[in-house]
């Protein structure tokens, strides 16, 4: 469904930017024939010389503006391209940043959170310099050169032919040093990665190293990676140094044979005569032949690396969205469904939460985490899942709140499918605590609101007043629009602000995945008090390795996994 998306944002980049398009075409043509003129005119100035006339200073000029418009030109053919392939990233990446909002959380769990980062940055970043370096600055560079070629040909056919002989040869050598100055790159920067992974190492274990004594030991691996990276770098920098001459070398080769030819008499010099303004014109094209064949080559690397991060953005844009649950059937369910109390024979009371004959695994070939499992939770209720580590406690909070789709089975949250409950009503159904806090950019205030329109001022402070944070947050140098750092609070008081953004929007179900696991018995015991007061008048599924006291209280069960 998405194997032509790539070419499809790139088309509507285009469209978008129809007179941006238009303008970078006219300003590369414009470019590639502006690049020919001031030879042809220099031509003319140095024949009028050769014939003892004086130029007219009407052709000084020409070949002055000449010049310099080409230089603007190509200075605007540059501009141009890095703002077109500014524009194609920027859609690419808005692409992949509505695609993330569309994930379900078993990609990010599949998927290493370092791996998706350099999707949106490295990959997208070599698709950039296929147009910036790539696509774009090789019909150019093409244009160039067959444009150079033409005009060669036009003034001695000898010398075209020798250079249309000898620019494949040139390219394969250039594309040969190019390798292996790009082999000596990487291995460069891989031997810098290793040093540098050896820094935090060594910080890490410096007492270890020390009490065994093995200083020395750590001093040879850095020398030995650093080594590799200067060898390295000194290959890339041998490459460099000695490919510049070879094609001045061959430029002045090419050139010199040119002069001797076009020096002799007969077919020799009709092959390659050529009047002293037409000699000064070749020369400079001579010159700049190579430039373009150069490029050529790099811009080729370029698009080659571009290819594997098309594949890869590719691949992220193709990954399936689907919620779906894997039940052959789904339940025609109402908006409220009934069930029949447990603790009260005849009395039917709401049912929150439902889940029948669940199975979950997180990855395919894996051992199941649940297998029917069955859970009814009554409005109202206080559910404790308890069990070993593993068991799958936390995970059936998941599940509860749509995170995963279970892989057999149906869950109901109030009559309602997870998956089917739009995000903006998610908050007003049920609230979510993690063990810890997630700080996003942003005030106090903006850590309970989550920056939801929805959420009114009135209504943050009374989530805070609830969970008995207000006082302590009034007390700030800002209130509730103090900036939100590391530092402000203590990790109790984080959790309790966790608690408060669970609320704020009085949704009728929490769900509490060992919030209390990385207290300490004071903080634990705050948490809880507030806990308690958030907890009324509505259901509760908690996840506990240990019982607190709540298990006590009256209407509470304790489920074991």
């Amino acid at each position: 469904m998405h194997s032509n998306r790539i070419s499809q944002l790139i088309f509507s980049t285009i469209r978008k930017n129809l007179y941006l398009s238009l303008l970078l075409i006219a300003v590369v043509t414009g470019a590639v024939l502006s690049a020919l003129l001031p030879p042809l005119v220099l031509e003319q100035i140095v024949n009028r010389l050769a014939a003892g006339k004086k130029p007219a200073f009407s052709i000084a000029v020409l070949y002055f503006l000449i010049t310099a418009v080409s230089g603007l030109l190509n200075a605007a053919k540059e501009i141009l391209i890095t703002v077109f392939g500014q524009k194609v990233t920027h859609g690419i990446r808005t692409a992949m940043s509505e695609k993330l909002n569309r994930l379900p959380a078993s990609y990010f769990m599949e998927n290493n959170p370092g791996v998706t980062v350099s999707r949106f940055v490295n990959d997208v970043n070599t698709l950039e310099n296929l147009f910036t370096s790539g696509i774009i600055s090789m019909a150019a560079d093409i244009c160039r050169l067959g444009s150079i070629l033409i005009v060669i040909f036009t003034r001695s056919t000898g010398l075209g032919l020798m250079l249309l002989a000898a620019s494949p040869l040139l390219f394969l050598m250039t594309r040969i040093f190019q390798k292996r100055m790009l082999k000596a790159q990487l291995e460069g920067r891989v031997a810098v990665g290793r040093t540098s992974q050896q820094i935090p190492e060594t910080m890490q274990n410096i007492r270890t190293i020390r009490l065994l004594q093995q200083e020395n030991y750590m001093l040879k691996r850095y020398g030995q990676t650093i080594e590799q990276g200067f060898q390295a770098q000194e290959r890339s920098n041998f490459y460099d140094a000695v490919y510049s001459p070879i094609i001045i070398s061959v430029s002045a080769l090419l050139t010199g044979i040119m002069m001797a030819a076009a020096a002799q008499s007969g077919v020799m010099q009709q092959f390659f005569g050529m009047s002293a303004g037409t000699a000064a014109a070749v020369i400079a094209y001579v010159g700049s032949f190579f430039d373009p064949l150069e490029s050529i080559g790099m811009e080729i690397q370029n698009i080659q690396s571009a290819a594997a991060g098309i594949r890869r953005v590719r691949e992220f844009l193709e990954e399936n969205e689907s919620k779906k649950n894997f039940c052959q059937k789904k339940p025609d369910l109402p908006q409220k469904s009934k069930a029949k109390s447990e603790s009260e024979t005849g009395s039917d009371e709401i049912t929150a939460v439902c889940l029948s004959g669940i199975s979950f695994r997180y990855k395919k070939g894996e051992p199941e985490i649940l297998h029917n499992f069955n859970l009814t939770v009554r409005e109202g209720e206080s559910v404790i899942l308890a069990g070993r580590t593993g068991a799958g406690k936390s995970t059936v909070i998941k599940l509860i709140a749509g995170l995963y789709p279970p892989t057999q089975g149906f869950i109901t949250v109030f009559g309602r499918l997870p998956e089917t409950i739009p995000e903006t009503e998610k908050r007003h159904l049920f609230g979510y605590v993690e063990q810890q806090f997630h700080r996003i950019p942003g005030s106090v205030g903006d850590q309970v609101s989550l920056l939801d329109p929805q959420v009114s001022h009135e209504q943050v402070k009374q989530a805070l007043l609830l969970t008995g944070l207000w006082e302590t947050v009034s007390c700030l140098p800002e209130g509730i629009h103090t900036p939100c750092t590391e530092d402000l609070f203590s990790q109790g008081q984080f959790q309790l602000l966790s608690i408060a953004r669970a609320i704020v929007l009085d949704p009728g179900l929490l769900l509490l995945d060992e919030i209390t696991a990385n207290l300490d018995s004071a903080t634990e015991a705050q948490v809880l008090t507030a806990l308690e007061a958030a907890s009324r008048n509505r259901t509760v599924i908690s996840v506990s390795h240990r019982l607190y006291g709540r298990e006590m209280q009256p209407n509470t069960r304790i489920i074991t996994l």
